[in-house]
């Protein structure tokens, strides 16, 4: 080997060293408080009936059908 791959490879080693110890570390806690969810709904319904000229005169007509 000459002295370039020789100084190569000990660079590599000597930077995967360093990246190594660099690890992260995710800790995960839950919350102390409780979760609050407030929820402020308004439903509304519109319902529309449409009759048939000739049913809604049917209807008037026999009142005592229903």
């Amino acid at each position: 080997m000459n002295i370039v791959s020789k100084s190569a490879v000990t660079a590599c080693l000597v930077s995967s060293s360093f990246l190594s110890a660099c690890t992260h570390t995710i800790k995960i806690e839950p919350s102390d408080k409780p979760i609050l969810i407030n929820l402020n709904i308004n439903i509304t319904q519109d319902v529309r009936v449409r009759l048939d000229k000739s049913v809604d005169d049917l209807l008037s007509k026999n009142e005592d059908i229903f």
